[in-house]
């Protein structure tokens, strides 16, 4: 039963002395002058200009929200796409339910204005 768990073992032997030895090379090789310039951050080639601490609107969260909940809902479309033919005219009917569903939150949130970024 032990020798089982020779892979296992052997892997974890090597990446345990793996992780330590890559970590030193890289330590000896890079360069050691750390300076004002090289320790600020770097935005997209342009230089920060205010504190990364400022404060978003509650409508940027709504819309994050509404992105995440209707992507979930959205996946539930591929294992329905894929049992198709086994789930027959029943599976047809829920589905266009469950779209229903959702078209009908969308439309109710695009009224409601929570789609709007200003």
């Amino acid at each position: 039963m032990p020798q089982n768990y020779v892979p296992a073992f052997l892997f974890i032997a090597v990446v345990g002395i793996l992780i330590p030895v890559t970590i030193a090379i890289c330590w000896i090789i890079r360069t050691q002058s750390p300076n004002r310039v090289k320790l600020m951050p770097y935005e997209c080639g342009i230089d920060p200009y205010d504190s990364a601490r400022g404060r978003y609107t509650v409508r940027f969260y709504i819309i994050a929200i509404l992105f995440v909940v209707f992507d979930v809902e959205t996946i539930f479309l591929f294992p329905w796409a894929v049992k198709f033919k086994a789930l027959g005219g029943f599976g047809l009917i829920e589905m266009l339910i469950f779209l229903g569903i959702l078209i009908v939150g969308y439309i109710w949130i695009w009224k409601k204005g929570a789609l709007e970024w200003i």
